[in-house]
């Protein structure tokens, strides 16, 4: 159903290509460079499979999931420059996030809700602790053990936020995330354009 002025007491966003930039061929570009071979044979190797979950639940170390990737990239970087390559992940703000958060914060809590990992979230939460600040609350798999798209994740955080699932709106930029997140009963943006942000807030009434 198209979003509706005064239908939403709390608003939920995910973080990547939401609220922050991300590009992962910048992670490409540095560890290539520090193994002194093309970004396609890092790209050809690298896969989100059980062991990156595992990761972003909380469950693996940064400094074992890099051995890991020591393993099956076949590149022989040292800890640092993993970590180096891995948060270069992380471009900047979306255009115009920051004035629409501060804006919509101002009328609804705000709250924000990430597939992420310990070492992304070391990173990002330093670097843009201004803008995170409009989060009453961030949840992290990392932190509570739980990831999108899975319906346990979903009603971790509605019962977190404490208001019913159906008066939160969810913003995500993955059709998985929310589809999964309408099965749980959430209002849902995906987030396809620079502009949908501010084109569900205008149309909840900001």
């Amino acid at each position: 159903m198209p979003l509706m002025p005064n239908s939403a007491d709390a608003l939920l966003f995910d973080i990547g290509r939401v609220v922050l930039d991300i590009d992962f061929n910048r992670v490409l570009e540095v560890w290539s460079d520090h193994a002194r071979c093309k970004p396609d044979h890092i790209v050809t190797r690298f896969t989100r499979g059980d062991v990156y979950m595992q990761h972003e639940r909380g469950q693996l170390s940064d400094d074992a999931f890099f051995a890991h990737l020591r393993d099956t990239l076949t590149i022989d970087l040292t800890p640092a420059q993993f970590l180096e390559g891995w948060n270069a992940l992380f471009v900047g703000e979306m255009p115009g996030i920051a004035d629409l958060l501060a804006r919509a914060s101002a009328r609804w809590p705000l709250y924000a809700f990430s597939n992420t990992n310990p070492a992304h979230v070391a990173h990002f939460s330093q670097r843009h602790a201004d803008l995170l600040n409009h989060f009453r609350s961030v949840f992290l798999s990392s932190s509570i053990g739980l990831r999108k798209p899975d319906a346990e994740a979903y009603r971790h955080v509605i019962s977190e936020i404490g208001m019913p699932a159906d008066r939160i709106v969810f913003f995500d930029d993955l059709a998985e995330n929310i589809e999964a997140a309408r099965a749980c009963g959430l209002q849902t943006v995906h987030v396809t354009s620079p502009t949908s942000v501010a084109e569900a807030l205008k149309a909840l009434g900001l």
